[in-house]
């Protein structure tokens, strides 16, 4: 149904007007799928008596409620930047998955009360072939709700579809479970009614926690993914003229707009047009393949000093005596009349059990007490 309501609906189907498109219709298609979802199972749900099966129904109340506001971050998120917002608006959809959660944890926490109450006090079901059969239905709905959600999701590269493809695969487990419910209660005569309402909420909540984290994270501003900084990363030395990389920095500011930066290391004699020719030619190479604007600091090294390499050297194994994950990066030596000074950055993961400044006061004492009238000057960053 997707495809053909997009053959039919969307004619820019590329860019940032294309994957507003196919938002807006996925979430439109879902605000009506779930609520007839809601009135079928509530009137089933109500001629039954069953409180998981109005749970149910009432879940899908919250979906049709969670699509409306996926429906208007798209909106949102498709506005173009403006004075106030340079990098666009990008990250309304994330806020909107983020309130797609809140819903569904809210529902799932009310759900959980109603259904302890109906343990406590158990009333009797209905189970009729309607009931059943409202019940298969949500079900095969549901599939494909979560099918189609993830596939344009994963193409637009959507949190807030993703989010909504997860919620419709526990809406899924839970309708199970009331089905279950209710074939138990027909053939065996046994009530588990309250008990599954119990099980359909968990389901729910965990859903909540689980796209809650995932539209959360990029908000905070969360670890660039690692195929993407090894992608940039051989990209920029696969350049004549760059020695090195390091501090790498990726921005988020929604699906689509990446910014980027990094410190690349090149030989300081060469010509200062020559390096922004290259630095010029490899921002330009990132955007067209990678789509992400990126910034290179050039770093100015001097690779055929005898005297530089031997004191590289030297720092390098002393950086490795405190563990040897840790590299160091972007080393100069500044000579003056009475001291020659170590600058240079090291880089120590994130799980070593020390703090920055231990380590900077370690390794300048380590410099200070060598052979030799040394000073270093270290600055310390976490990495992964």
């Amino acid at each position: 149904m997707i495809t053909v309501l997009s053959h039919i609906f969307i004619r820019q189907r590329e860019g940032a007007a294309g994957r507003r498109a196919y938002g807006t219709l996925c979430s439109i298609v879902g605000i009506l799928l779930n609520i007839l979802l809601f009135a079928g199972k509530y009137a089933a749900g109500t001629v039954s008596g069953s409180v998981a099966i109005v749970a149910d129904a009432f879940n899908n109340l919250s979906d049709a409620g969670s699509s409306v506001i996926t429906l208007v971050g798209f909106v949102f998120a498709g506005k173009k930047p403006d004075s106030d917002h340079p990098f666009g608006h990008g990250r309304v959809e994330y806020v909107s998955g983020f309130l797609v959660a809140m819903v569904i944890l809210l529902m799932g926490l009310e759900l959980l009360q109603d259904s302890i109450y109906k343990i406590i006090h158990p009333e009797s079901v209905e189970t009729g072939a309607l009931v059943i059969a409202m019940l298969l239905a949500s079900i095969l709905v549901k599939l494909y709700m979560a099918f189609y959600n993830y596939a344009i999701g994963k193409r637009i590269d959507s949190a807030a579809m993703a989010a909504t493809a997860t919620d419709s695969l526990s809406d899924v487990a839970a309708t199970s479970v009331v089905l279950v419910a209710v074939l138990v209660m027909k053939y065996t005569g046994v009530n588990v009614d309250g008990i599954c309402g119990v099980v359909v909420a968990l389901f729910i909540l965990y859903a909540g926690y689980s796209a809650a984290k995932d539209t959360l994270d990029p908000l905070l501003g969360r670890a660039p993914d690692p195929e993407l900084v090894d992608r940039i990363k051989e990209i920029v030395l696969e350049h004549e003229g760059v020695l090195g990389v390091h501090d790498l920095l990726v921005h988020d500011y929604g699906p689509g707009r990446r910014v980027a930066s990094i410190h690349a290391e090149a030989p300081g004699n060469r010509s200062v047009y020559e390096i922004h020719e290259i630095v010029d030619h490899i921002e330009r190479e990132i955007k067209e393949k990678l789509d992400c604007d990126m910034v290179i600091h050039v770093d100015p090294v001097d690779p055929d000093n005898a005297e530089t390499k031997r004191l590289k050297a030297m720092v390098e194994t002393m950086v490795k005596s405190i563990d040897e994950r840790m590299t160091i990066h972007d080393f100069h030596v500044v000579t003056s009349i009475n001291v020659k000074r170590l600058i240079f950055d090291a880089e120590a993961p994130y799980d070593l059990k020390m703090d920055v400044e231990e380590i900077k006061n370690r390794l300048e004492k380590m410099v200070k007490e060598s052979e030799g009238n040394y000073m270093a000057m270290v600055n310390v960053d976490r990495v992964d």
